[in-house]
């Protein structure tokens, strides 16, 4: 049985209002801004390189949009110099596994009709860092990877939402309830099974080899903070040239709802010299 979101929850309630409150095309100068079906497209008015970002928005993999990151894509795009893609997808219990991926995929396939492999980065935050994690997993399978993966507190891995331990713990904006929910949603099952579905769950992968360089970057009290990390080793472990960014006191997704605040600058502009440095 799906279990039912706990929207009693304060932090869960804020998480809708603001995931759902942005969904307005907000215009930033010196990026113009295009829509297509399934992708907005920022383009910087003076562009420094032919670099482009595949970005995949977050929301636990039930709620959010596109829209919702206009200002950090359009700021990105604006600050390096590079174009910005981000991706629409289907969102469960609707459409589980592997609707969210595949839709994922067909925006690299358009994005490829516009950019080389090689000059495409894929990122995404939270529930979008995992389908961003999830997607360079496929390319690489089938040949064709991305120069990098940019993953802002990426959701990784089912196992820890049974971890019922944890849902006690106190995590701001995205507790482990709220993620066994995701989860469970998503995979149609109760997370932690001993299977679950290829390129599903990122963590599972038993081989990271050959995977491209990445960036990860995620708070120390994030729920998501532990299997970031494991997944950071085991990146490295494999010969994978990996940062991983940890930001003390940092709850999760804390650069998109305070992205105003210095603790938030901070961090964004680590991240964005990060990515600038690919051009």
């Amino acid at each position: 049985m799906m279990p039912r979101l706990p929207l009693e929850r304060t932090w869960a309630r804020r998480l809708m209002r603001a995931a759902t409150a942005r969904m307005r095309l907000t215009p930033v100068p010196g990026v113009a801004v295009e829509l297509h079906p399934g992708l907005r497209v920022y383009r910087p008015h003076t562009p420094q390189s032919d670099l482009t970002l595949l970005w995949i928005h977050g929301g636990g993999l039930v709620i959010g949009g596109a829209a919702q990151d206009d200002r950090f894509c359009a700021e990105t795009a604006r600050e390096l110099g590079i174009t910005v893609v981000s991706a629409e997808y289907r969102l469960a219990p609707e459409h589980p596994y592997p609707a969210a991926l595949d839709d994922g995929h067909a925006a690299w396939t358009w994005l490829r009709g516009h950019a080389a492999a090689e000059r495409i980065v894929v990122g995404g935050q939270s529930a979008g860092g995992g389908l961003a994690a999830a997607l360079v997993q496929r390319l690489h399978d089938e040949g064709e990877g991305p120069r990098a993966q940019w993953l802002f507190c990426p959701m990784l891995d089912d196992r820890t939402a049974a971890r019922r331990g944890l849902d006690d713990a106190g995590h701001r904006v995205w507790d482990n309830r709220l993620n066994r929910f995701g989860w469970h949603a998503y995979l149609g099952t109760e997370p932690g099974a001993a299977v679950v579905p290829h390129y599903a769950v990122p963590a599972r992968r038993d081989d990271v080899a050959g995977l491209p360089e990445t960036w990860i970057g995620v708070g120390d009290i994030d729920l998501f903070h532990d299997e970031a990390a494991e997944y950071a080793r085991r990146l490295r472990a494999a010969g994978v040239a990996t940062t991983f960014h940890v930001v003390p006191g940092g709850p999760h997704g804390f650069e998109a709802w305070a992205p105003a605040t210095e603790f938030s600058r901070r961090y964004l502009a680590t991240a964005r010299a990060w990515l600038g440095r690919l051009r």
